[in-house]
C-alpha cells in the first residue's frame, strides 16, 4: 500500500524535528522507529514501509493538547495500556490530520515530559 506523499513528508519533518531535540536518538525496537532521550521513548514514529498507516504516538500531559490530539481524525489512546498514561496515537494519512507545526508542539511536549531537567534547560536556551 503506497503511503500518501503529503503524509510521508509530514512524517519526515516530524522525525527530523524529534531527532533535533537535545540528546535525542533514533532506535528501531520492534522494527519501528522511535525517538528516545535518556534511554526513554518520547515519540513512537512507527514504520514507514506501508505495513501500517503512517502516524505518530506522543505522551501529552497538558489536558488541552491531549484533548486536541484525541479530536484529530482517527486519533485514539495508544494501545498496550499506554493510553492510560497519556499517550495518544495520531494517524497522518487521514483527511484533516494535524499540520507538521502542531505535531512539533506535541512532540516537544512529549519530550519535555520524558527528558531530564538539564535537557529541558538546554532546550529553553537558559
Amino acid at each position: 500500500m503506497a503511503v500518501p506523499r503529503n503524509a510521508l513528508k509530514k512524517w519526515e519533518k516530524v522525525r527530523a524535528f524529534a531527532l533535533g531535540l537535545p540528546d535525542a536518538v533514533e532506535e528501531f525496537p520492534w522494527g519501528e522507529s522511535v525517538a528516545k532521550v535518556n534511554s526513554k521513548v518520547f515519540v513512537f514514529l512507527g514504520a514507514q514501509d506501508g505495513s501500517y498507516p503512517l502516524g505518530v504516538t506522543v505522551k501529552l500531559k497538558d489536558e488541552t493538547a491531549h484533548a486536541h490530539a484525541l479530536a484529530c481524525p482517527g486519533a485514539e489512546p495508544a494501545g498496550y495500556g499506554l493510553g492510560k498514561a497519556g499517550w495518544v496515537s495520531i494517524p497522518l494519512e487521514r483527511q484533516g490530520a494535524p499540520s507538521a507545526e502542531v505535531l512539533f508542539d506535541w512532540v516537544e511536549e512529549s519530550y519535555r515530559v520524558i527528558a531530564p531537567k538539564r535537557l529541558i534547560v538546554e532546550l529553553d536556551g537558559s
